[in-house]
């Protein structure tokens, strides 16, 4: 009998998904649920993608990505963070880094290797490890430790098998960010084992508290960590589609077989974008990220206020408050919340069985937009019962 692929079929759709596809069909509905900026992409970015399309720049560029925006790649990561790349071979320029996801996993996993993943985290990292023939590892966190695994967690879950650890802070749902002392103590462990250390780094530019940790600048961390990067949050540009890798030699090579077979290379028009983002862009990524510290701080408040306990983010654009006092599961409470209130966020539940009683809210929208959405979600929570604790 014909069948899909048994490791695709095991794995369930986006729970994201869902919700959207409901609002599709709804009218006055605000959305705290997609994970994409409001902002329009700067203008300077796309004039050039305007120019480059004038100009006929429609064709294939180098697997690796054009020269320029390697180089410039290189040089932004120094100049940030002090961590050097060769634009020769450790830079390799992605549709996205969802893309870069995907074939960092392709091309270091082995059939069941194993990943380590801390739990609650963005929707594709155990799938993408699943459809490499990798088995993903899930250890959960919890808001007492500020979603932010301890050093013992992550040594406990390494067996034989484990081939890689995923980091990814700022962290898509909850916002937690890491201090340095625990990444190194993750980085140290990390080289006992021998594992390589993949790091989704694409919220770096949004932190609000305190400056962003690079992973592989950390002592030990350079010859294992593959760090993924990109320009859709910083510089809203989520369906220009460009990502990056950068690590060792080996690897990015590993990437770009595969990429060049299945992608064969970015869009240039998004390229030239890039291009333009990190040659002059700077200015207006401090200008969004100043914007969504103004709501990041309102949004808060705004769930402590009515009743839903939230941990202040220190980065991304997501808080992730409680909703365990309202004697709903997650998707229950978000979805009556749509229904009766129209307003979409996300059950934590999607992010991994440690998100449920909690639901993730994008404050990557306009600040009346929240003020209004807050006001409907506190008349909603009014209307519901609250549990009542046991013993």
């Amino acid at each position: 009998m014909l069948s899909v692929a048994k490791h695709v079929h095991g794995v369930r759709a986006s729970g994201i998904r869902k919700f959207f596809d409901i609002v599709a069909e709804m009218t006055d509905v605000i959305s705290l649920g997609v994970g994409e900026p409001d902002f329009a992409t700067p203008w300077n970015m796309r004039e050039a993608c305007i120019w480059s399309l004038e100009k006929g720049y429609t064709n294939y560029t180098s697997n690796w990505g054009m020269l320029e925006l390697r180089e410039l790649i290189c040089q932004h990561l120094e100049g940030l963070y002090g961590v050097s790349y060769s634009p020769a071979n450790q830079v390799l320029v992605t549709v996205g880094v969802s893309e870069a996801l995907d074939l960092v996993f392709r091309a270091i996993l082995d059939p069941g290797d194993e990943v380590v993943i801390f739990d609650p985290c963005y929707v594709s990292y155990g799938p993408c490890v699943s459809f490499s023939h990798g088995v993903p590892v899930h250890v959960p966190t919890t808001v007492d430790q500020g979603f932010v695994p301890t050093p013992e967690q992550f040594r406990a879950a390494i067996t034989p098998r484990t081939k890689a650890v995923l980091v990814a802070f700022p962290s898509n749902p909850t916002g937690a960010v890491a201090d340095r002392e625990t990444l190194q103590k993750i980085v140290d462990i990390a080289r006992e084992a021998d594992i390589f250390v993949v790091s989704d780094e694409i919220y770096d530019r949004l932190v609000y508290r305190a400056p962003h940790v690079c992973v592989a600048a950390l002592d030990g961390a350079y010859d294992r960590t593959i760090l993924l990067g990109g320009f859709s949050k910083s510089y809203a540009m989520t369906g220009l589609r460009i990502g990056y890798a950068a690590g060792p030699p080996d690897v990015i090579e590993a990437m770009m077989k595969i990429h060049q077979y299945v992608t064969l290379c970015a869009p240039i028009t998004a390229q030239k974008a890039a291009i333009e983002a990190l040659r002059y862009g700077e200015d207006s990524v401090r200008e969004m990220r100043d914007e969504y510290n103004r709501r990041r701080r309102l949004i808060v408040k705004r769930f402590n206020d009515c009743g839903m306990p939230c941990m202040d983010p220190g980065g991304a654009f997501y808080a992730f408050p409680s909703v365990k006092d309202f004697g709903l599961s997650s998707e229950e409470f978000a979805e009556r919340l749509l229904y009766e209130k129209r307003v979409v966020v996300v059950p934590g539940s999607a992010f991994g069985e440690c998100g449920e009683g909690y639901v993730r809210a994008s404050y990557a929208t306009a600040i009346d937009r929240i003020e209004e959405a807050a006001s409907r979600i506190a008349d909603f929570v009014k209307s519901l019962p609250r549990a009542v604790a046991v013993g």
